[in-house]
């Protein structure tokens, strides 16, 4: 028993060793493993796509068709002043799976098996927040579908339409890092959803997603203008080439320069919370 007992053991420790190639080579392969991991989940549990995708098809029709026809927007149609607030809304709702996804890893074990294999820690963040990036590639492009069908059309060049796609695709990014953060904290999905809705919902909604900040009483104005949402939707509409003509109105800072806030922004959050989310994952083990 001895004997076998020290077999095992030598097993057990020779598959714990790191696999062959440098430890960059060995990082980008177990993160392609983890990241093809979340998105074969999207096959498997088709559900999890198709109800992120419900919520702003219907924010779309109904704002569209019930509240365009009573809100103005100077030198705009509403639909097309509209589109790049339920783009930036689309984006931060879906960074909550990142969370919510990964405190259900963490209360099914799922992570307590990636630390016994031979894999980088940090890579099953890269492919918790790659897997998710994907999820927002897809939301985008249904969006945008919706959008022409209900009128909405760019008015840009292409360059500057595909820079107005890369900048809410990196912002989503970043952001989907926080919300990383929070389920490695949480460990309960329940707790994250309830948690993240009470801060994102009030973040998308005192903003000039729906309706032009200047048009916000005061506090709540002085909020918008500085809400980072605010500045992407903002930077998205004058890419896509939607801004209305009184979109200057305000002098702040933020919306007179959006997108060089929204990357001040993305910085700060990939900065903070790339480190902090790999120290967490690293402490889960101790």
């Amino acid at each position: 028993m001895s004997t076998g007992t020290a077999r095992t053991a030598g097993a057990s420790s020779k598959t714990l060793q790191p696999g062959p190639g440098t430890a960059f080579s060995r990082f980008l392969s177990d993160g392609y493993v983890t990241t093809w991991r979340n998105v074969k989940k999207l096959t498997r549990v088709p559900d999890i796509l198709i109800f992120t995708l419900i919520q702003p098809i219907m924010f779309v029709l109904l704002f569209t068709f019930v509240f365009g026809s009573s809100i103005q927007v100077p030198g705009e149609s509403y639909t097309s002043f509209l589109m790049a607030g339920i783009f930036a809304q689309t984006i931060v709702f879906g960074s909550t799976y990142s969370g919510s996804a990964m405190a259900q890893d963490l209360k099914d074990g799922i992570i307590d098996r990636f630390r016994t294999l031979p894999m980088s820690g940090s890579a099953v963040l890269i492919g918790r927040t790659v897997g998710d990036l994907v999820i927002n590639v897809l939301s985008l492009i249904v969006m945008m579908l919706t959008g022409l069908v209900v009128g909405w059309r760019v008015e840009s060049s292409p360059l500057e339409f595909l820079a107005g796609v890369g900048l809410l695709l990196v912002f989503a990014y970043a952001l989907s890092w926080v919300l990383a953060f929070l389920g490695l904290i949480v460990r309960s999905p329940e707790v994250i959803n309830n948690a993240s809705f009470l801060i994102l919902f009030p973040l998308t909604f005192i903003s000039n997603a729906f309706v032009p900040s200047e048009n916000l009483p005061g506090p709540l104005r002085v909020i918008a203008e500085w809400n980072p949402v605010s500045a992407l939707v903002q930077a998205a509409r004058e890419l896509f080439g939607n801004a209305p003509s009184g979109s200057a109105a305000t002098d702040a800072w933020p919306l007179q320069h959006p997108v060089v806030y929204v990357l001040l922004i993305t910085i700060v959050m990939l900065v903070v919370f790339v480190p902090l989310s790999i120290r967490r994952f690293a402490s889960l083990s101790r």
